[in-house]
């Protein structure tokens, strides 16, 4: 092994390591009910929208068809969805709703609106076993 890269072994590697594991898992209860707090507010968000007609032009709301995100499935996702013609992820399936039967406009996929939504849905589907592609 030569010099150098004995070097890059013995002592950068180690040192590597040892900040990435020790910075890994330092968080303190505060930190933990922050984020807990702030995820709790995205979901208020995303009930709010589910809720509101506000995503589309003709007076509809997702929770007229969707009561408490009722028959989302969002564990399912990524999965192929008829109505689109292939593999899709959730937020692809929302938007399709907000287009067609709420008559919106598609949101980005990194729209606070829509990882509000994905929040929200998934929030309520919580505990449930992730199965992906299952219909």
């Amino acid at each position: 092994m030569s010099n150098p890269f004995r070097w890059l072994v013995f002592t950068l590697v180690p040192v590597i390591l040892f900040v990435g594991i020790s910075v890994a898992d330092d968080f303190t209860k505060v930190d933990l009910d922050r984020w807990q707090k702030e995820y709790m507010s995205v979901v208020k968000k995303g009930r709010d929208l589910w809720v509101s007609p506000r995503l589309g032009t003709n007076g509809v709301s997702c929770a007229q068809c969707h009561p408490n995100a009722a028959n989302t499935h969002p564990e399912t996702y990524p999965k192929f969805q008829q109505q689109l013609g292939r593999v899709i992820p959730l937020r692809d399936m929302i938007n399709w709703c907000i287009l067609n039967p709420l008559e919106g406009e598609e949101l980005n996929p990194y729209d606070p609106r829509m990882v509000a939504i994905e929040t929200y849905i998934s929030h309520e589907r919580k505990g449930v076993a992730m199965a992906p592609g299952k219909h």
